[in-house]
């Protein structure tokens, strides 16, 4: 497959805010770190030539999260990308403090998110964070504290867009209420689709909506499963296929499936390329 047909512009684009136009299939940082998202990763070059290489397939979309490692994937993009592209947009996230592996624990406190702010404006290399999001709603800190601090950071030029993170659309409202929200990040793919009220509503509001962990195909891919049977009719793979029916399902979807290979991501972003009929889309949607 030639590079050419691996472009992540194939996915089409969404503009952001009104202002960042990115290509809808971007990367997720995740993976690049240790088992549990804690640590280093098993290797650090692959990682530095994983995000090279996704930039140039056309990824200009990179999310992470000052929580990842911590400060790992942050401090690896920098390696691998600064100086940045000028359509590169990084978004990261704080709000979920880190106490070992696979333990995250929610911190909304007003001084705590603008801490993280400044150490990720240091670890990123940057003098403004594009698409700063609060990882979790601190549910002992009110919601216009969290986002009133984002919203001060954003008023200083250290924040250019507000995101959110695992919400809902009452959520959502109220923090509209102290500033403007471009984009909203929550779990959902093919077979978990639990926040589909929500993407609704984001795409009838033009919000960003990133499904975090969007790969999740489960035994939808098994031999004899209706993405088998549609891959082997089309000649993609499942993720590819899954990604491609994500893309379909809304046009404020940007998925961002993270990996720590290249050869995974070159698989993936061939995702962007995949027509799905309407008669698949309806197919893998029944089964799931």
């Amino acid at each position: 497959m030639t590079d050419t047909q691996l472009t992540a512009a194939a996915s089409g684009t969404f503009t952001l805010g009104g202002d960042l136009t990115i290509n809808r299939l971007g990367f997720g940082s995740m993976q690049l770190t240790g088992k549990g998202v804690w640590g280093d990763p098993k290797d650090p070059d692959e990682a530095v030539r994983v995000l090279k290489r996704a930039v140039e397939l056309g990824v200009n979309f990179i999310d992470t999260a000052d929580s990842y490692g911590p400060v790992v994937a942050e401090q690896l993009i920098k390696k691998a990308l600064h100086p940045y592209n000028d359509d590169v947009v990084i978004a990261t996230k704080a709000g979920l403090t880190r106490q070992g592996p696979d333990i995250w624990t929610p911190v909304g406190r007003p001084a705590y998110l603008r801490q993280q702010a400044e150490l990720s404006l240091r670890n990123l290399g940057v003098d403004r964070i594009d698409l700063f999001q609060l990882h979790r709603i601190d549910p002992e800190v009110p919601v216009e504290d969290q986002v009133g601090e984002l919203k001060k950071l954003q008023d200083e030029g250290k924040i250019r867009h507000i995101g959110l993170s695992e919400v809902s659309i009452a959520e959502v409202q109220a923090a509209q209420k102290v500033a403007t929200i471009v984009s909203v990040q929550n779990l959902y793919n093919v077979t978990n689709r639990q926040s589909e009220e929500l993407l609704d509503w984001s795409t009838d509001n033009g919000i960003g909506f990133i499904p975090w962990f969007p790969l999740a195909t489960g035994k939808l891919s098994e031999p004899g499963g209706p993405l088998a049977a549609i891959a082997e009719k089309t000649g993609a793979t499942p993720s590819q296929l899954a990604l491609a029916w994500l893309l379909k399902r809304s046009p404020v979807m940007l998925p961002i499936p993270g990996t720590s290979s290249v050869a995974h991501l070159e698989d993936n972003l061939a995702g962007a390329s995949v027509q799905l009929s309407d008669e698949d889309f309806e197919a893998i949607a029944a089964a799931a």
